[in-house]
């Protein structure tokens, strides 16, 4: 079953356009054009996600947000915006925002944001997982040990916990920041460095198993791609 977006956008020209993309890549999507409409749509449907602008007529998408996560706090919500103030940023934060996309933005990485907020309920039933077998590897997390092949290695603490990482997200967007987060419990610049060296290091020790690849999507998370 498709998953249901919600998406309300004022702009009735860009809003069809998201919402055709939205729906060949196998969303089922609801377009409103308002915010009062909007939370009419809300209360009358079920939806996995909502993706508001924040300028909008009748109902802006702050305030909707606020009506929904009053309704439903835990549905995702992203917001998009054409402002960048620091201060539209944190307030949409602050009303429980998964996300937040500063127009104009790059529509695939818009989609790989919906798939890793939609994946993350998924993804903590998979945390307890410690054991891994993808394409030609196997990974104990537990023991921090890697086998490619009839290669074995021995993880360090960062470069285990950025595999389970990359597995539990295997062939999905695993985001930068998620990972900074859970990892290194900081997001600045020596955090996000620190965290390419052991990308880097990650991929040198998968490079013999030619179906797997570690690939960066638009700088801001990365995707294990298992080829077979």
């Amino acid at each position: 079953m498709s998953n249901r977006i919600l998406l309300v956008e004022d702009d009735q020209s860009f809003g069809a356009v998201l919402k055709d993309y939205l729906t060949i890549n196998n969303f089922e999507v609801t377009l409103a054009v308002d915010g009062e409409q909007g939370l009419k749509e809300f209360t009358e449907n079920e939806f996995d996600i909502c993706i508001f602008d924040v300028m909008m007529p009748k109902k802006d998408g702050f305030s909707l947000a606020e009506d929904v996560k009053k309704i439903d706090k835990n549905t995702p919500i992203i917001f998009l915006t054409a402002r960048n103030m620091r201060e539209d940023i944190l307030k949409g934060y602050q009303l429980g925002a998964d996300d937040y996309i500063t127009k104009p933005f790059d529509t695939e990485l818009l989609l790989y944001k919906i798939k890793a907020i939609l994946q993350r309920s998924s993804t903590l039933e998979n945390e307890e997982q410690e054991q891994f077998k993808i394409s030609n590897i196997f990974f104990d997390s537990m023991l921090r040990q890697l086998r490619v092949g009839d290669k074995e290695y021995k993880l360090s603490p960062k470069e285990n916990e950025l595999l389970k990482l990359l597995c539990i997200h295997r062939n999905d967007f695993m985001p930068r920041d998620l990972a900074l987060r859970k990892i290194w419990k900081k997001e600045n610049y020596f955090t996000a460095r620190s965290m390419d060296v052991y990308i880097a290091k990650l991929r040198k020790l998968l490079k013999d198993d030619e179906g797997l690849e570690i690939i960066n999507v638009h700088g801001e998370g990365f995707r294990l791609l298992v080829k077979n």
